[in-house]
């Protein structure tokens, strides 16, 4: 059994990967600061798992905070979640973007190497590939993000590649993910968006169940079969069992490696409105309104290296993600408050 601490553990992609680690016998330290998350998840997650993670509120850009958490619990291995993540507000506060997700790293690598632990897996994004010259998406493609949140995810990037040159103890799994849905099947936990979703789905649920009138699909007029941006959907357990597979890699190689988690499979909007609605029942009235800044026609990725390299693929289907992401909704309207 080892000890991995993950930041931004109570957030949406790290509280399913923290109900992976726990029934798989690891021991977890979850820090998260609560600025985008719910301390609800991490109760729910004992639920799940009939185990208790160690949680402790930290801003991972509170170094003297951070020392404590790695005092006292001796992590072996960090996967680093926290950060901030809208794409839109990013453009309106890129310092803040730049603060807590590249300087907030670069504070967490300072930590753990004091503490020698050299074992990193970074949630990093497809948005540091921009927008795409060629498809499907491969890790060699070039890079070139479109707005401050897809540059902080590149930096710290880079910034990882630098450190692991300079000093080979580090091992790091850079995770490029692709658009993570649907919830736990257990309807417990899901994604719980701050105010009007950013991405689609939580927009279809919460129009779903009522929250919102109606759903806005920003242009039908991109080159793609519908005219709907076309994107790669990815269950949000099957990411998670990619970190579980990333940490396995690196306790037996070493250096760097960069890996896409995708399916390898591009869905319009409308693909997405028409499946939730087939599998679950419901009608979702929608608008269609005008392009936003900065959005791509279509992204989806080739997952081989994860399959050569971690021995993982996806496996859930876009109808689980639909259903198991109506499930959350339907049985938290609200989300995790009460």
């Amino acid at each position: 059994m080892s000890t991995v601490l993950v930041t931004g553990g109570c957030g949406y992609i790290g509280s399913h990967t923290v109900v992976e680690l726990l029934l798989r016998g690891d021991d977890v330290v979850v820090v998260d600061n609560l600025s985008n998350s719910s301390l609800e998840s991490i109760k729910r997650v004992e639920t799940i798992t009939e185990r208790v993670p160690h949680f402790i509120e930290v801003d991972i850009l509170d170094r003297a905070e951070l020392r404590c958490v790695f005092d006292k619990y001796r992590p072996d291995s960090v996967v680093h979640f926290a950060g901030l993540k809208a794409v839109g507000e990013s453009v309106s506060k890129p310092l803040s973007y730049y603060q807590n997700n590249v300087a907030g790293t670069a504070n967490l690598c300072e930590v753990m190497a004091e503490h020698g632990v050299f074992s990193l897996v970074f949630s990093s994004s497809a948005t540091v590939y921009g927008d795409p010259e060629t498809l499907p998406l491969r890790e060699d493609a070039p890079l070139g993000a479109t707005n401050p949140y897809g540059r902080s995810k590149l930096f710290v990037e880079e910034m990882l590649r630098d450190l692991q040159i300079s000093d080979p103890r580090w091992r790091i799994a850079l995770l490029r993910y692709f658009n993570p849905i649907g919830a736990h099947p257990s309807g417990m936990i899901g994604e719980d968006p701050r105010g009007i979703p950013n991405n689609l789905f939580p927009f279809i649920t919460q129009v779903a169940v009522g929250r919102r009138e109606k759903l806005a699909i920003f242009g039908d007029d991109y080159p793609t079969p519908d005219g709907t941006g076309v994107r790669d959907y990815i269950h949000v357990v099957d990411l998670a069992l990619g970190h579980l597979k990333a940490l396995d890699y690196l306790a037996e190689k070493e250096g760097i490696l960069t890996c896409n988690l995708g399916t390898g499979q591009g869905y319009s909007v409308l693909d997405m409105v028409r499946s939730f609605e087939r599998v679950n029942g419901v009608t979702i009235p929608y608008d269609i309104v005008p392009r936003r800044p900065g959005d791509i026609a279509s992204c989806w990725a080739d997952p081989s290296v994860a399959a050569e390299q971690l021995d993982w693929k996806a496996t859930r289907s876009l109808d689980d993600m639909c259903t198991d992401g109506w499930r959350w909704q339907q049985q938290n309207h609200i989300g995790y408050l009460p």
